[in-house]
């Protein structure tokens, strides 16, 4: 369905008003407490009770030898799996594999296309240290209490460009791993592509393209490569697709060319941001947030925080001004909201700003207290501050359908209208939409139901402590995993 574009059409109640107490939230909240009182029976009943002991290999594969694979021995009975009778032949019970079609081979790449670029953290951005950004598997510092915007645990000062450093981590604790390349439905390749790109991205073209390029010539010297020439392969690069697509060799031109070279055009690279005219090597990825939980009971937590918050502001914007760009609206939403009594704003005045330590703080308790968070344009369509919006409980106002309609599909409502507005940018710059007035005659029982359906959508749209061993909910990174593993199926079928 094509969203709808809001116009000055709507009843005019007061849709800014809270409503934390009708319906619809009694039954989250029911579910929020029986998560959380399983969670803590199933922790009392491990001590007093502790299983069988089994594992299952959470370190990158062994490098392969050129003999064939040995045939790996059955794998162990693990709960919820169904047993089928004994073989006659054998007193050895057979059981069905969960994990069949979803294992994943894990190269062992040379330290030189990940952890060395890591350990050169303090020349990766040419204007910022990025070391104290790449603790707790790209996580960062953790967040306090910072004046009320960071309740109980799982909050980190995130940056939005460490996704390659999150899923490596997060992949080491995926329940499917194998060492054997022919059991695999698909091979990762954790090379940190993004963190490479940016630190030469004022450099020449032929330093920003000589790890990449070195990157391929290893991968196809691999058999495990060899088998389906790279179409059962993925690897996360972490920047909007823009940022690997240079055309040419002319120093003036954006970015590596990583996307562009034929051996990377097989694979699919998890991005922020895909080329909508090229979408079979891309698959778009929320941008990393600042929250990262360990359980269902912490995301049930939030949760309910989100649902009780006191939303004061209509609506509001964080950000910077582009006053170089015709692309986006910011300058109206500039001028909008600081004519209105309704509008909160968080204006960066330079890139430093929106990168202070006092920034997460101030963002989030921002969104949380309005209905509404603006999300225009910005140097490419899409922006990390919707996923932020997202997780305060704040309902995304775009201004372009590329701003996230056509890029996160794995992850959002195919029905936009459902949790999101759209107010064409064409409509704003033209001065013929006021934003306060379209926002406003919302009914506010739609903007209830928005609000509630953003609110369960976070689960979706944040990465998990990649450390944790309890992670017992689907999260993006499950859902990314789950549309390689459908999308590399569809391409053996078509062999």
């Amino acid at each position: 369905m094509k969203p709808t574009t809001l116009g000055p059409t709507f009843q005019n109640p007061a849709a800014d008003k809270p409503d934390a107490t009708a319906g619809g939230v009694l039954w989250p909240s029911r579910v929020c407490y029986l998560v959380a009182l399983a969670t803590t029976l199933w922790a009392v009943a491990s001590i007093l009770f502790p299983p069988t002991p089994f594992s299952l290999p959470l370190l990158p594969s062994v490098t392969v030898t050129q003999h064939p694979p040995r045939e790996p021995p059955p794998p162990p009975v693990l709960a919820g799996q169904a047993m089928q009778a004994p073989s006659p032949k054998s007193n050895r019970a057979v059981t069905a594999d969960r994990c069949a079609g979803r294992y994943i081979y894990v190269y062992d790449l040379p330290p030189r296309f990940n952890d060395d670029i890591v350990r050169g953290c303090r020349a990766l951005r040419p204007w910022m240290d990025m070391c104290p950004y790449m603790p707790n598997c790209g996580m960062g510092r953790p967040l306090g209490a910072e004046g009320g915007a960071f309740p109980g645990p799982g909050w980190y000062a995130t940056d939005q460009f460490m996704l390659d450093v999150i899923v490596r981590c997060r992949m080491r604790r995926y329940e499917c791993l194998t060492r054997d390349p022919a059991r695999a439905a698909a091979v990762f390749v954790p090379a940190y592509t993004s963190l490479d790109g940016g630190r030469y991205l004022w450099n020449g073209t032929a330093t920003r393209d000589a790890l990449a390029l070195d990157l391929v010539a290893w991968l196809s010297r691999r058999p495990e490569w060899r088998a389906m020439g790279g179409r059962d392969h993925f690897l996360a690069a972490g920047r909007t697709a823009w940022d690997f697509l240079r055309k040419t060799d002319d120093g003036g031109d954006w970015g590596t060319k990583l996307l562009r070279l034929p051996a990377v055009r097989n694979m699919t690279a998890l991005v922020l941001e895909i080329d909508p005219w090229n979408q079979s090597t891309t698959l778009a990825v929320p941008y990393p947030t600042y929250f990262h939980p360990a359980t269902a009971a912490d995301v049930c937590a939030w949760q309910e925080k989100a649902r009780a918050a006191e939303r004061r502001w209509l609506f509001s914007f964080a950000g910077a001004a582009r006053p170089g760009s015709k692309k986006t609206v910011r300058a109206e939403i500039f001028q909008q909201c600081g004519a209105s009594s309704r509008c909160g704003m968080f204006r960066c005045t330079n890139a430093s700003d929106c990168e202070s330590p006092a920034a997460p703080g101030a963002v989030m308790r921002l969104f949380g207290s309005s209905s509404f968070c603006l999300q225009p344009r910005g140097d490419t369509p899409t922006r990390r501050s919707t996923f932020d919006a997202v997780l305060a409980g704040c309902i995304p106002v775009f201004f372009h359908p590329d701003s996230a309609y056509t890029q996160y599909t794995a992850h959002l409502p195919p029905d936009p209208e459902s949790w999101s507005v759209l107010i064409m940018h064409t409509d704003v710059t033209g001065r013929n939409v006021s934003i306060e007035e379209t926002l406003s005659k919302i009914p506010p029982a739609a903007v209830k139901g928005m609000r509630e359906e953003v609110i369960r959508l976070i689960p979706r749209l944040v990465y998990a402590d990649p450390r944790s061993t309890r992670v017992d909910f689907k999260d993006a990174f499950d859902i990314a995993v789950e549309a390689v593993l459908d999308r590399v199926a569809k391409r053996r079928q078509g062999d």
